[in-house]
């Protein structure tokens, strides 16, 4: 068995290939690789991994069993908004309904807010039609009929106008959807090639403001992502790669290229989550269920937090994609711009700034020579002595120091009368704190203790701040995973298929009488089949299938809801206590306080189907014990610390520690896809699987 991991970033795709001659025993393989992104078209790169990871594990690109794959293309077309042109029918009166929102203001005392969905909107309003239709809660039924004439010529005035897609969103459709389906059949008839989708396909809940904007951002993201995703897929096979390729999901679970390509919403974190399934992945290994991970790759840095080894997903209120609600499972990952592409300046003001624009991979800092010339972070690491040009990425990519410190000089040392030292420190003292801030907000905001948890650094640049980022935010510890800037792309590799499926219920379940839980029933049973429906094409034996019912309550008269675990048998009076006890369960962690007297309301269901896949597993390293082992010694070189001062400080080559070596600060430990750095002061123990752990002393 042969499985690859592909993680796409703004500068680097990483990519892990993990071969298991003999299922079941040890006689394994895991090499990893990274290449520079191609951000004009993500899938250049995934292939050149691919094939070089191929070459360098010695095997046929052809081999390859199964391949997945986290991509950021979903996301950076909302934040450059450069998504589809969409059209919209919706019920007549109600055009507007993407234009108001919610009445919120996002900044309530600022006379120059940006309101994103009235600046930027995903459909523009000339192209949301009203359709005459109404439906009446709460059951759902026909009291106006479709008018399909209308229908059919707004369908024609989309196709003259060159529109890619269609959204259909009509009041009432979660309870019943047959309007929305049938405008849907009537718009495909007229625009085979148009990307269209009802919002009963696409999030089959209340709510219609975040309904339509939901819908709207799948159709916004949809053509442009179905097109990437069919064009790697063809890329693949033209340079003989038929691996089956599953896709990594918002919510931490897996997906197929046709489920990908129809509901596109779901792919919005598909970069991060593989990184914070990584993260819990190598806190198992550290025996550490609590952890804060940090993602800093070149252009962002991405945080979310692991309590008792449990991911946490959002609350639907906060599933945000550019300040725009998305109703879709997400991991809770909180992303700044922040990497070692962050580009440092001095504003109009003359304040020291850094990011959160960024170098990205083209033209990259100014120590790659390729025709940057602003100061980044990575800059102000190789000004400091932390990165060395022999040592980076292996030697595959050159970085020259004297580009990096005349950058530094030119664009902040000089306007701000500091030396190039200086200046750098400045540059991590600055990103450093922005950091904290972030790693602040998605912990202690929220709960979270950080005393209590280990911060864990990966991505490229992780390692680099990860003890930095530990002192400030006072976590109990660091840690560097075994292959940092490959951590979510390993990722990938220990992910389980996933799917989930949502009907409104609009329950209270203190008084549910028998009928309405078998109401309930009924939908928790329809759920399931169309999550076994596609589970079957999927291949998935029936006795590997696994389904979690969550109900999503509130309190009566309550604005939003909690999710709270349902019993795994029908709902019945005598157990239907313990959703209500859950749901409680869920109020006190999060707001700190449950009115145990209160009415319960269920208001979605939700179906969570997967299937576990074959897990990367890591050999144990043999064992050392050692000090500072010279075996692993490559040289001395002056480094510059936060004291300003160069110190002689050595370089290990990770690959030669073994399990228990302990490494003193001041150390700089090299690999090929990141550097750790263990300042004076702190040791590094070497663990089981090659994680790193470091403490002060």
């Amino acid at each position: 068995m042969i499985r690859v991991g592909v993680d796409v970033g703004g500068t680097f795709t990483d990519i892990v290939l993990e071969r298991t001659r003999v299922a079941g025993e040890d006689d394994q393989q895991v090499v990893v690789t990274k290449v520079p992104s191609t951000p004009h078209d993500q899938s250049e790169g995934v292939v050149a991994g691919v094939l070089q990871v191929c070459e360098q594990a010695g095997v046929a690109p052809g081999d390859i069993d199964v391949l997945f794959h986290g991509t950021t293309v979903a996301t950076n077309m909302v934040i450059e908004r450069n998504g589809a042109e969409v059209g919209m029918l919706t019920t007549r009166g109600f055009r507007d309904i993407l234009h108001m929102a919610r009445h919120k203001r996002p900044h309530n005392f600022s006379l120059q807010f940006d309101i994103p969905w009235q600046s930027k909107p995903l459909v523009k309003r000339r192209n949301r039609v009203p359709i005459t239709e109404r439906l009446s809660p709460p059951t759902g039924e026909i009291e106006v009929p479709l008018d399909e004439d209308e229908v059919r010529a707004a369908a024609e005035l989309f196709k003259k106008r060159g529109l890619d897609a269609v959204i259909i969103g009509f009041l009432f459709s979660f309870l019943n959807d047959a309007h929305e389906k049938r405008a849907a059949e009537i718009v495909r008839e007229v625009m085979p090639d148009a990307f269209v989708c009802a919002s009963s396909d696409v999030v089959n809940v209340i709510r219609e403001y975040e309904r339509f904007s939901s819908t709207a951002m799948n159709a916004y993201v949809g053509p442009k992502t179905a097109l990437y995703l069919r064009r790697l897929e063809s890329r693949l096979k033209e340079n003989g790669i038929g691996a089956t390729v599953r896709i990594m999901q918002s919510n931490g679970g897996i997906s197929t290229i046709d489920q990908s390509a129809a509901r596109p919403i779901g792919l919005l974190l598909s970069g991060p989550a593989g990184g914070v399934i990584g993260g819990r992945w190598t806190g198992h290994h550290c025996d550490s269920a609590n952890v804060i991970t940090i993602d800093i790759g070149g252009t962002s840095a991405d945080i979310s937090v692991i309590q008792n080894g449990e991911l946490r997903i959002k609350n639907p209120r906060d599933t945000l994609v550019a300040d725009l609600p998305v109703l879709a499972p997400m991991i809770d990952i909180d992303a700044i711009g922040a990497g070692g592409g962050s580009i440092a300046y001095v504003d109009e003001g003359g304040a020291f700034r850094v990011g959160p624009r960024s170098a990205g991979a083209v033209p990259g800092p100014a120590c790659y020579g390729r025709g940057g010339t602003e100061p980044t972070v990575t800059d102000a690491q190789v000004a400091l002595g932390r990165l060395d040009p022999e040592r980076f990425l292996g030697g595959d990519l050159s970085i020259d120091k004297a580009l990096a410190e005349e950058a530094i000089r030119e664009h902040i040392a000089d306007p701000l009368g500091l030396s190039v030292t200086d200046a750098a420190l400045g540059i991590l003292k600055i990103i450093n704190n922005n950091m904290a801030l972030a790693i602040n907000g998605n912990s202690v905001a929220k709960g979270i203790d950080p005393r209590g948890f280990s911060l864990m650094g990966f991505g490229g640049a992780g390692p680099l701040h990860v003890v930095a980022l530990a002192e400030m935010v006072q976590a109990k510890d660091a840690i560097s995973p075994l292959q940092p800037g490959i951590t979510a792309a390993m990722g990938l590799l220990v992910t389980d298929l996933k799917y989930e499926y949502t009907r409104s219920v609009l329950k209270t379940l203190d008084d549910a009488d028998d009928a309405a839980l078998a109401r309930i029933n009924e939908i928790a049973d329809e759920l399931i089949a169309e999550a076994n429906a596609q589970l079957e094409a999927d291949r998935i034996p029936t006795e590997a299938r696994r389904f979690q019912k969550i109900m999503e309550c509130r309190y009566l008269g309550q604005g939003f809801e909690l999710r709270a675990e349902m019993p795994a048998a029908a709902l019945t009076q005598e157990n239907k206590h313990a959703v209500i006890d859950s749901f409680f369960d869920a109020h006190k962690e999060t707001y700190g306080h449950a009115f145990r007297d209160q009415i319960t309301e269920g208001v979605t269901l939700r179906v969570i189907a997967s299937a576990q896949v074959d897990q990367l597993r890591l050999p144990d390293l043999d064992h050392g014990g050692r000090h500072n082992p010279e075996e692993a010694h490559l040289y001395t070189r002056d480094t510059i610390f936060d004291d300003g001062l160069a110190t002689p400080t050595p370089r290990y080559d990770r690959t030669r520690l073994l399990a228990d070596d302990r490494v003193t600060g001041p150390a700089i430990i090299t690999q090929h896809n990141s550097t750790t750095i263990v300042p004076p002061g702190f040791v590094a123990t070497v663990l089981g699987h090659g994680d790193i752990h470091i403490e002060r002393t």
